[in-house]
């Protein structure tokens, strides 16, 4: 423990009536602050989804939740038949590094590719540092589950899965499955050829 006493008493979640939701309904209605952020969440939507859609290269057919975001959007290159679940985050770096999913990729939800990373040795806040850019790729039909996080510099090959949960900080072979932090290749995908051919 942290020196911190825990109370021994056991103790009950207080319940609002519905008179008294009602009242809370009320007086949060007549709050400005609750408009004033509202047009902070709205800022944050258009800033992070709506202009940089305008501005990445997107292919025929492509799926993107509507609360996935992206950075550096002319830096982002979405081939056909692309699928971006819930929450999921394409940061492309500052000035030069891209962030490409081929043909049929498919990220689960809350995914994170990020092309530049923060240094943290060069004196100063971490925030004030230069940051380090690489493209990171993705081939075609790869599938990476959810909260998958793929790091500067990392290409996973066509036809991959990254489990999920797992942190890809180097490259994946083609149709390999790979899982973990750091993220290690456990075995091959096999594909099936289609018996009514």
């Amino acid at each position: 423990m942290n020196g911190t006493a825990i109370n021994q008493q056991p103790v009950e979640k207080k319940r609002l009536s519905l008179s008294q939701k009602m009242l809370r309904l009320v007086l949060s209605s007549l709050d400005p602050r609750a408009y004033l952020h509202a047009l902070r969440i709205i800022n944050y939507y258009n800033y992070t989804h709506v202009t940089p859609r305008r501005k990445m290269k997107i292919g025929h057919g492509v799926a993107i939740s509507p609360n996935a975001t992206f950075s550096n959007a002319d830096r982002v290159f979405l081939g056909d038949g692309v699928s971006i679940g819930a929450n999921c985050t394409l940061w492309a770096g500052p000035s030069h590094a891209c962030v490409k999913l081929g043909r049929d990729v498919l990220l689960g939800p809350e995914v994170f590719l990020t092309a530049a990373s923060y240094r943290f040795n060069d004196g100063q806040p971490v925030t004030r540092q230069k940051m380090d850019e690489a493209d990171v790729t993705i081939g075609e039909d790869a599938w990476l589950g959810a909260r998958v996080i793929v790091l500067p510099g990392v290409t996973i090959g066509a036809g991959a899965i990254i489990g999920a949960g797992a942190v890809v900080t180097r490259d994946v072979p083609p149709f390999a499955i790979a899982v973990g932090n750091p993220a290690k290749v456990v075995g091959a995908r096999q594909l099936q050829r289609d018996q009514s051919a």
